[in-house]
């Protein structure tokens, strides 16, 4: 697995690029927690076997594809013989990068010649035909950058929103984040759709959890503390936040 950072011009819409090649056969499982990236994942090998909220089915497999944001656990399947770019977007470069309706994507795990057509095809030709992954990450860039710079700038108002969301630890009222706004709830709600994928008192559940889970991994977390740091009615509420967000327990997780 190689990693690469974007460069200035993807800042605030690509968070990292992966290269990943597996070179021994075998059966690999790994669980993704809810989080807020947007994967693009551009195949040359085997696809993936993907299960959102569940273990894969001999039908739930993917190679090339775009994935929107799920509030749940995501169950991955490999067999020794992926082989694959993923570029990580963040919920708004998404919408710019894609051009859709971000709740087009939620939930489900899209082709990439539905959410990129004939330019999808064509890049995944010369990604396959690049001689390295530093050839490869380069070509993605360039691509990624193009694109973004052809899309208009997310509306203020919803880049405020988000960014007072992800702030506050996931902890601000939705009703305070559209009176400031002077909308309704429905309305912010509708704008949120559009732009991420999920209302905005989804993304500040999967806010919390995730600032939940990075203090568990601190020296001396206490889990009463932590539940209420972050904004939990108490711990049995974070225990079920765990379990809908990442499917176990947080004891399980951090022993595991």
């Amino acid at each position: 697995m190689v990693r690469r950072l974007p460069g200035p011009q993807l800042q605030g819409a690509v968070t990292d690029m992966c290269g990943y090649r597996e070179t021994i056969s075998g059966h690999f499982r790994s669980v993704e927690y809810a989080s807020l990236t947007v994967p693009l994942v551009i195949s040359f090998a085997e696809p993936f076997a993907i299960g959102l909220g569940k273990n894969p089915g001999d039908n739930d497999r993917f190679a090339s594809f775009a994935a929107g944001l799920f509030a749940g656990p995501v169950v991955i399947e490999s067999f020794g013989g992926a082989c694959c770019v993923q570029i990580n977007f963040t919920p708004l470069g998404a919408r710019r990068f894609f051009g859709q309706p971000m709740s087009e994507l939620t939930d489900r795990m899209v082709g990439l010649d539905d959410v990129l057509g004939l330019e999808g095809i064509t890049l995944r030709e010369r990604l396959g035909d690049a001689r390295d992954w530093n050839a490869r990450f380069a070509i993605a860039e360039s691509f990624v950058a193009a694109r973004l710079a052809s899309t208009d700038p997310m509306q203020a108002e919803i880049g405020w929103a988000y960014d007072s969301i992800i702030a506050s630890g996931g902890r601000t009222r939705v009703a305070t984040l559209a009176g400031r706004l002077g909308w309704s709830r429905k309305h912010l709600a509708g704008k949120f759709s559009d732009a991420i994928g999920i209302g905005p008192k989804t993304l500040s559940r999967i806010v919390r959890f995730n600032r939940a889970l990075g203090l568990s991994r601190q020296d001396n977390s206490d889990w009463a503390d932590i539940a209420a740091d972050c904004g939990y009615a108490d711990q049995a509420h974070l225990v079920r936040e765990f379990r809908d967000l990442a499917g176990a327990t947080p004891t399980a997780i951090v022993a595991g």
